[in-house]
């Protein structure tokens, strides 16, 4: 059973969603939250969800610092942003603070179903115009010369073969079993790639393999 938990501070919204979901085949609402305060409050270490569906615009805590701190205390939960805001800031941001998924609020049940178990099994999810919107802006910074995209055209190809999986949910250690390398050469691969994009985590990886188009939505 997928266990979820709905942070909104639309109370009608929120438990309009909740009888939804709790339709969905293998789903399971664990709590909802009004707020990212509220959430961290009701959150339990011994019975974690495994998908967050996340509003932006809340009160006292709002999804930006609500999906940092989760990344934070918790990078074993999985982010799915639910929002009428659909801008290309605030996808990036809503990435760069851990959220692998993103969908806008006139989504219909069928694809918010499709989307939760696309972020839960392969770890990143988002829609249909978020996705093209998305692509076609990484595609326009493209066609201006950047150092970043040469650093892309620079790396090994066993590099990027690592980039490519990281964008995955699979840890380091099984990162390493598929590409039949030790757990220390990994640490070194993703050390080196620190260093090249200029980042110190995972996230920021995952972002630079999507704006060179390394990776697709």
């Amino acid at each position: 059973m997928k266990k979820i938990a709905l942070v909104d501070d639309h109370v009608l919204l929120r438990n309009g969603l909740s009888i939804i979901i709790g339709e969905f085949d293998g789903f399971e609402v664990l709590f909802e939250a009004s707020n990212g305060n509220e959430f961290i409050a009701k959150l339990d270490p011994n019975n974690l969800p495994d998908l967050v569906l996340l509003d932006i615009s809340m009160p006292i805590m709002n999804g930006y610092e609500t999906a940092e701190w989760i990344y934070n205390h918790h990078p074993s939960i999985k982010i799915m942003v639910l929002s009428m805001l659909n801008d290309e800031r605030t996808i990036i941001k809503m990435l760069k603070y851990g959220a692998m998924g993103y969908m806008t609020k006139d989504t219909d049940p069928k694809e918010l179903n499709r989307g939760l178990n696309e972020l839960y099994y392969k770890g990143i999810y988002f829609n249909q115009l978020l996705r093209f919107n998305l692509v076609q802006s990484i595609k326009n910074k493209l066609e201006e010369p950047n150092d970043e995209y040469q650093v892309m055209l620079n790396l090994p190809e066993r590099e990027k073969e690592f980039l490519k999986l990281l964008a995955t949910d699979l840890t380091l250690k099984e990162i390493a079993a598929k590409m039949n390398l030790s757990p220390r050469t990994i640490d070194g691969y993703r050390d080196n790639l620190f260093e090249k994009v200029k980042t110190t985590n995972r996230v920021g990886l995952v972002l630079f393999a999507l704006r060179n188009e390394l990776i697709h939505l």
